[in-house]
């Protein structure tokens, strides 16, 4: 499929799937005439980078990773940095969720002096 396909089908811009070649986090063949063509696995691929992306991997850390996705086996110094960056997103995730729970409980607050006729505090 050409960039454009892959950009609308894994919901990225064109751009997003230039820099990720230049990160080597994507190839792409070339037509004779310069397009970029990218297998159907290049959807879930890029769908991957972009959740990694999202959990705040840096292009260094996924570069690394994208082998080990491939072929199923992760180096032992590749483990331990992996590890690290699951307990850091472990924590972010707890933290939102606390974030979320406050917010719940603002909300619950609020609804209830409202049904109650009160303004909430500001």
């Amino acid at each position: 499929m050409r960039i454009g396909e892959l950009a609308g089908r894994a919901g990225v811009s064109v751009r997003a799937l230039r820099y990720y070649e230049e990160q080597n986090l994507l190839t792409s063949e070339r037509s004779p005439s310069g397009q970029r063509h990218y297998p159907e696995s290049a959807v879930e691929r890029v769908q991957l980078i972009q959740q990694l992306y999202a959990a705040g991997l840096a292009s260094r850390s996924i570069v690394g990773l994208m082998p080990c996705v491939v072929t199923g086996e992760v180096a032992p110094e590749l483990l331990e940095r992996l590890e690290a960056e699951r307990d850091r997103i472990d924590a972010q995730i707890s933290g939102l969720a606390r974030t979320r729970d406050k917010l719940d409980g603002i909300i619950t607050l609020a609804d209830a002096s409202a049904r109650a006729g009160r303004p909430c505090p500001h």
